[in-house]
């Protein structure tokens, strides 16, 4: 079983501040009039009417909203807060639970014995959410992670889909393959151009092909679109590194855009950090060219520390000499990992 919480941010936003119940909320930087910098961290399903999505400049947001949207920063005190406790219910009902970001989970429920009793216990998780935190989840239910997290994506808002074996091949079949995990923009416009917008498409073609053209993710895409998952469920979880990474909405060499989204991101990298109460020893940049050409470089200092200028200063040193180069950049990220716990 994969849960996802609806929008969570904002249906956070909007359960704590009643006059926006129903309007399009937008979660991330300021977008000063039109006139700001950053993205999109995450938006209500009312915003998403406008054309708004999770990683869009806040700029062109703010043009599709018309005036018509709610902007608001990040929280992320106030999220981790809810999450913890929306954490809690669903662990209760896993045999084996794993927690993959502030608003995704796994569960094992192999222990119910078939799909139909997942499926009620689902309906019973979702109720207990909304009644304890008033908040939504979709649900997706199958024989791995895979199907599951797929699943869990296709009937939202407040959806539970499932997925037996019997049906995971037809289930795939029609859907773009954009849904497959990884397939992003880029990946899915190299397909199309080969005629390949389809997952019973994708899988006409040959492994050897797909490695030729994506190399080892090209295994991965042929396993993907026949439903191939064998990953486990890491029980215990705890987040190895805190990271945030953007593609561009069109490739760029325009530096003060890359700099800029760098520091929306450190802002948010540092938001969490807070929220957990961690530090870090480790920052990573990671930068993807037009042509898929990717690079990352890291610096560990000497003693843990949260200090947001620690991080922008070596996240800065360490990007400074990757934007020499004359290629536009399609995707920049940053992370911090050694995490270490803060006294209290």
């Amino acid at each position: 079983m994969h849960i996802d919480l609806d929008a969570f941010f904002a249906a956070v936003e909007q359960r704590d501040r009643p006059e926006l119940k129903g309007k399009a909320v937008v979660i991330g930087a300021d977008p000063k009039g039109g006139k700001g910098r950053g993205v999109v961290a995450t938006c209500s399903y009312e915003a998403r009417k406008f054309g708004v999505g999770s990683a869009m400049p806040i700029t062109q947001a703010w043009r599709r909203c018309a005036g018509q949207c709610v902007f608001l920063p990040v929280d992320y005190e106030k999220y981790q807060a809810a999450s913890e406790k929306i954490m809690v219910i669903f662990q209760r009902h896993a045999e084996k639970f794993e927690q993959t970001s502030i608003d995704e989970a796994y569960l094992d429920v192999s222990r119910l014995g078939g799909f139909e009793r997942a499926k009620g216990l689902a309906v019973a998780i979702k109720k207990e959410v909304l009644r304890k935190e008033k908040l939504t989840c979709s649900i997706g239910i199958g024989p791995n992670k895979l199907i599951a997290k797929i699943a869990s994506d296709y009937e939202k808002p407040a959806g539970i889909t499932v997925v037996t074996p019997r049906k995971v091949w037809d289930f795939l079949a029609p859907m773009n393959v954009r849904s497959i995990p990884g397939i992003g923009p880029k990946t899915a416009g190299a397909l199309a151009r080969e005629g390949i917008t389809t997952v019973a498409q994708l899988r006409r073609c040959t492994k050897k092909w797909l490695e030729d053209q994506f190399g080892s993710f090209g295994e991965e895409m042929y396993e993907m679109a026949r439903g191939i998952d064998d990953s486990p469920i890491i029980e215990e979880w705890e987040p190895k590194q805190i990271g945030r990474q953007i593609t561009f909405e069109k490739d760029t060499r325009d530096k003060s855009v890359i700099w800029e989204t760098m520091e929306e991101m450190m802002t948010d990298v540092h938001g969490q950090l807070r929220a957990e109460k961690k530090a870090y020893r480790t920052v990573t940049v990671k930068i993807r060219y037009e042509d898929f050409e990717t690079h990352t470089a890291s610096r560990t200092l000497i003693e843990p520390t949260q200090r947001r200028e620690a991080m922008a200063a070596l996240g800065r040193e360490l990007l400074q000499p990757f934007l020499k180069k004359e290629k536009k950049v399609r995707l920049v990220g940053i992370s911090v990992s050694g995490l270490v716990a803060l006294q209290a």
